[in-house]
């Protein structure tokens, strides 16, 4: 065993990790900031804009929170654009059922944001020994 891998907490190690669990709030927290921030912005599109540029737009404003969140952390590069492609990718895998009619745009936009908190998850747990410490 490497010493990285003995420095990885097991992935139930990591969510019972008052750091790492406070650390996911911190980034929620986070991204409704840019969303404050930024969706304001985002109503220049107008209401005729398609329904994906809107998610898209959503998505960009909750990453730009983040992202600033993670890079005053010092979290990694990869980390940082790990969890940007989670976020986004929560609204774009939803993207072919809305061009298919199994979707309307107003279930794009819940399904998206409940989608985003698991991928999310998904990219913490993936690189889980960054978030266990104190930064």
């Amino acid at each position: 065993m490497s010493t990285v891998d003995s420095a990885r907490p097991a992935w139930r190690a990591a969510l019972t990790n008052r750091a790492f669990v406070v650390h996911y709030l911190q980034m929620l927290l986070a991204m409704l900031a840019g969303m404050a921030v930024f969706a304001p912005l985002s109503m220049l599109v107008g209401d005729d804009a398609r329904v994906e540029v809107h998610a898209l737009l959503m998505a960009t404003s909750m990453t730009a929170g983040m992202t600033a969140w993670m890079a005053w952390r010092r979290h990694s590069w990869p980390a940082i654009a790990e969890m940007g492609l989670a976020m986004y990718l929560a609204f774009v895998v939803l993207f072919p059922p809305l061009w298919l009619g199994l979707l309307s745009g107003d279930g794009l936009m819940l399904a998206g944001h409940v989608l985003m908190l698991p991928a999310m998850a998904v990219a913490v747990l993936h690189r889980r020994e960054e978030y266990v410490g104190a930064h």
